[in-house]
């Protein structure tokens, strides 16, 4: 529990204290709801299974923090579920290690699946979800992997990328893990900041042609113009 609360204070930019972690962070109680929860979904005590037992206790958590965990999930170490109202996972969902999960995120089915298969996806360590987004099917999210805020993943999303929109797209990859948030490295993240920069990079180019003709003339002008834009301006 304790190598739990440490890496939230780590992974949360807001450097929440370990008695406020503890305390008010729903996340965690959903968790430690989830294992009591999971461990009695497995017991097999001579042939009874007490998964009506479970699912009860998975409910009263739900009813607790707004965060749906099925008693059969797999989930690994030092997951983070930052917020978490709404976050839906299924039955045979599997989480790794270090997995960043944010409010509103589905791992669900697609229907349609045969009873007792593998319906729902499989989060390898180090992955991050945004808010709101879903990821649906038996797919495979790779390690250190990130899905954007409101993104649909319907298909295995390979270790290191970051995919986005609806429906998703792979728009990054890298092998380097970044343990909060989204990287800024790639311009598709940033379509307004791409465009931008084209424009200035434009304007530029017209500055140097510009700066080609040494007229005095036509500079005494343009100087003139300038100063008459400055004062007209009322700045």
């Amino acid at each position: 529990m304790c190598d739990l609360i440490d890496s939230i204070r780590a992974r949360d930019p807001a450097r929440p204290s370990f008695m406020e972690v503890v305390l008010a962070y729903p996340g965690v109680h959903a968790l430690v709801i989830h294992r009591v929860a999971h461990w009695i979904w497995t017991l097999d005590i001579k042939g009874f299974k007490p998964q009506a037992l479970a699912r009860v206790i998975a409910h009263g958590g739900r009813l607790l923090t707004g965060i749906e965990i099925h008693p059969g999930a797999k989930i690994g170490k030092r997951l983070f579920i930052d917020h978490g109202m709404g976050l839906v996972i299924g039955e045979t969902a599997e989480i790794g290690d270090d997995v960043t999960l944010y409010h509103g995120v589905t791992l669900g089915g697609k229907g349609g699946d045969l009873p007792g298969s593998k319906r729902h996806p499989t989060l390898e360590n180090g992955v991050m979800i945004g808010a709101n987004a879903q990821v649906l099917g038996a797919v495979t999210i790779g390690s250190a992997a990130k899905i954007g805020a409101g993104a649909l993943v319907t298909s295995s999303v390979p270790s290191g990328c970051v995919a986005i929109g609806n429906p998703a797209r792979l728009v990054n990859c890298k092998s380097e893990n970044a343990s909060y948030g989204l990287p800024d490295t790639s311009d598709d993240l940033d379509p307004v900041g791409k465009t931008i920069n084209g424009l200035l990079a434009d304007i530029n180019a017209i500055k140097a042609q510009l700066d080609m003709h040494d007229d005095p003339v036509i500079q005494k002008d343009n100087e003139s113009t300038y100063a008459d834009l400055w004062k007209s301006s009322g700045i």
